[in-house]
């Protein structure tokens, strides 16, 4: 439910943010598999609000989806993300409460460690590996005079020493999933940087390729992806389940499903119904009738309950053309909508044909059309004109007495 509810709007009946309501909506969809198919674990990869002290509504909504696995006696682990952090980077504040509570089935992993769970079907080892951040391996005096490279590699170093600890530990005949919140180094981001990243650092992905784990599930990165194509063990981002902003607009959101035995592993990306992201691209300045086109296109579009943001270019000339209203009145349908105006500079209309040998276009006329274009230079448009008429017919020495004093 990670990176804050953007781009909805106050539902009037329940005064929550309508994309709140999405991601408890998707959640729930996401439960509702787990109870159909009577499933033995549910694990959560982190980011399950936007800050380390949620509003209690918000704490609200997501415990009234997680309950029901209690009831149903799932058990359950939650990972501890970047955004379930104080900004000190200590500690999942906004999910410690369940550990507190006692819930029963739930787990909380804001720890480094393995945790062996019961399920109904059998034990499985789960390490848990949390959002570390570079004070949680290192001091500050460690890291002084080093590069970010070489800061990186240190602390890829040091993690790997404490997970081989937890390596020599497990089980090697019960099955294992490592369970990380981290940016592996060769994964794409699927939202904007800041949300998707934050502050932190990358680790290999030969740390997490390891013949012990027989699967590999990692929270952070918004976009799914499968991180090792020979699926031995499969590294997988499931993404986030619902968009968070225009960079996902083209994205599939949904869970992953798994079965796992020890040495063994399927699973299956299971797509959900999200909200869909509509960017409408129109270039105006060109157009006789900029409104006209404007609402073509975006008639084109089917944008009922869908976030909307129509950017279209236009010459400052044009602006009167436009009726804001009827733009409105357009884009009505839409679950919210931005509209963003670029203004395009005289500076960026196409250059004249360069005269060459092979060009028959008159210098003159070349002239005339460039300035007809650059309305910064009309008051001294005549005086170029005339100067150039001189050199053409040349008069250098008076075009310098002409030009000199204007430049």
């Amino acid at each position: 439910m990670g990176s804050g509810f953007s781009h909805g709007r106050i539902n009037p009946t329940t005064g929550l943010n309508t994309r709140l309501e999405d991601f408890v909506n998707t959640l729930s969809l996401c439960i509702d598999r787990a109870l159909t198919d009577n499933v033995d674990l549910v694990i959560f990869g982190g980011d399950a609000f936007p800050d380390a002290t949620p509003a209690p509504y918000v704490q609200e909504a997501f415990a009234s989806q997680f309950r029901r696995l209690v009831d149903a006696d799932i058990p359950t682990v939650l990972l501890v993300g970047n955004h379930d952090q104080h900004s000190q980077g200590l500690g999942g504040a906004s999910l410690n409460i369940y550990r507190t509570l006692g819930v029963p089935g739930f787990v909380v992993g804001d720890t480094l460690t393995t945790h062996r769970i019961q399920t109904r079907n059998g034990m499985v080892q789960v390490i848990t590996l949390p959002w570390l951040t570079r004070s949680t391996l290192m001091t500050r005096q460690e890291t002084e005079g080093l590069s970010l490279a070489e800061v990186n590699h240190l602390l890829a170093e040091r993690l790997q020493v404490v997970l081989e600890a937890e390596i020599r530990r497990l089980d090697p005949d019960v099955p294992t999933v490592l369970l990380a919140h981290l940016m592996a180094d060769n994964a794409t981001l699927g939202a904007e940087r800041l949300l998707a990243v934050g502050k932190g650092f990358t680790l290999p992905l030969s740390l997490l390729t390891r013949p012990c784990f027989d699967y590999v599930a990692l929270g952070h990165v918004h976009r799914h992806q499968n991180l090792n194509k020979s699926n031995h063990p499969p590294v997988i981002y499931p993404g986030s389940i619902e968009r968070v902003d225009f960079s996902e607009e083209k994205e599939d959101k949904g869970y992953v499903m798994v079965e796992l035995e020890r040495g063994q592993v399927n699973w299956e990306f299971c797509p959900l119904p999200v909200r869909v992201f509509r960017t409408i691209e129109v270039d105006l300045s060109k157009a006789d009738e900029p409104q006209g086109v404007l609402l073509k296109a975006i008639g084109k579009h089917d944008i009922e309950n869908a976030v909307v943001r129509l950017i279209y270019k236009i010459r400052s000339e044009q602006l009167d053309l436009i009726d804001n209203s009827s733009l409105h009145q357009a884009l009505s349908t839409a679950h919210t909508y931005t509209i963003q105006p670029e203004l395009v500079s005289q500076l960026a209309k196409p250059r004249i044909p360069e005269l060459s040998a092979s060009n028959s276009i008159d210098p003159m006329e070349a002239l005339k059309t460039y300035l007809d274009n650059r309305q910064d230079l009309q008051e001294i448009a005549a005086s170029m004109v005339e100067a150039a008429q001189k050199l053409l017919a040349g008069d250098e020495e008076m075009w310098l007495e002409t030009v000199t004093p204007q430049s």
